[in-house]
């Protein structure tokens, strides 16, 4: 056995014994796992107890929150049929949280979402192919593929027992360009239910089309916490110029933290005349930590905003590139 097989064992070991938490200290180890170690793992993963595994997937979504060198791919894809609905619930967050975009998931995600027994399950699978339904639109997957994802999601956002699951359907099918889409937006949004409307506002920030902007921008001023937040972060997604005033009147007068939050993230994605002013005075009068942190990441993420901002004020006319061949040709004369 050499020296990396026997740390792996002690890691084992760790995770057979008993007691809910799993040490994190061991967390790293289960990143980019070799074939050995993954079969290793597998052999004893059905003596593993259920409060122990979902410490361990705890730990890892932690990690993975936190630090993105890490991978646990080739581990979550290992357990997505775990006999245990948590597991398997966490298994598919676990690859979502990582952004896994491989091709060869989608037919577990499918099966998932079709045949669960556990509505949560479901939901997951739904949320998670919403990344496949972006990469559909882009052409970075097979049209085969994306025309299984799509119908697969519209089936389960109409005909879906459960709410939460057709919802999730909505949020992920808000990539698609689909007329179907754009109308099961519309019609969500109408709802008198919270969670549709939020759901609706979800799939509108995912669209990248502005025939969304009044609906999200009256939205911003909602008295539900929820659809206010939601609206606020589908006003950053979609860079509505329009929404900067309101957000910026939100940094001296929202309540709600998480919704100060969103309204500080969405700032740094939209840009624009005074947005750098009102959250680096933001950073000077505040004295806690983690917002500290959080509006020192707004602060760079703003400056990437106003680069990109930069670079399509000096891309040039398509038309610039036919007087250029034009001049060409006479040079060549």
């Amino acid at each position: 056995m050499n020296e990396q097989t026997a740390t792996f064992q002690i890691v084992l070991d760790s995770l057979l014994a008993p007691g809910r938490e799993f040490p994190r200290k061991y967390l790293p180890h289960f990143s980019d796992i070799t074939p050995l170690e993954l079969k290793i793992l597998m052999d004893v993963w059905s003596r593993v107890k259920l409060d122990r595994k979902l410490s361990l997937l705890e730990g890892l979504l932690s990690l993975a929150l936190t630090d993105t060198l890490v991978s646990f791919d080739d581990f979550a894809r290992s357990i997505l049929d775990d006999p245990d609905a948590p597991v398997r619930a966490q298994a598919i967050r676990l690859l979502d949280r990582e952004a896994c975009d491989d091709p060869k998931l989608i037919p577990a995600y499918l099966h998932l979402l079709k045949n669960d027994p556990d509505v949560n399950v479901r939901a997951e699978a739904a949320n998670a192919l919403n990344l496949f339904v972006d990469l559909g639109e882009l052409e970075e997957i097979s049209k085969e593929a994306y025309g299984e994802v799509h119908a697969a999601l519209l089936d389960s956002a109409r005909g879906e027992n459960e709410p939460r699951v057709r919802r999730r359907a909505l949020e992920s099918l808000g990539y698609s360009s689909s007329p179907d889409v754009i109308e099961f937006i519309e019609s969500a949004f109408d709802e008198e239910n919270i969670d549709w409307k939020v759901s609706a506002l979800t799939a509108m920030g995912r669209s990248a089309d502005d025939r969304w902007e009044d609906r999200v921008l009256r939205s911003l001023l909602d008295e539900n916490v929820r659809i206010r937040k939601a609206a606020v972060q589908s006003a950053g997604l979609l860079c509505l110029k329009s929404a900067r005033l309101p957000l910026l009147r939100m940094l001296e007068s929202e309540e709600d933290g998480d919704v100060m939050s969103a309204a500080i993230w969405s700032l740094s994605q939209i840009g624009g005349e005074d947005v750098q002013t009102y959250l680096e005075a933001l950073l000077d009068r505040t004295e806690d930590d983690d917002l500290i942190e959080f509006l020192e990441d707004a602060l760079d993420n703003l400056a990437f905003t106003e680069d990109l901002d930069r670079f399509d004020l000096m891309s040039f006319n398509p038309d610039d590139l036919e007087d250029l061949e034009e001049w060409d040709e006479d040079d060549d004369k």
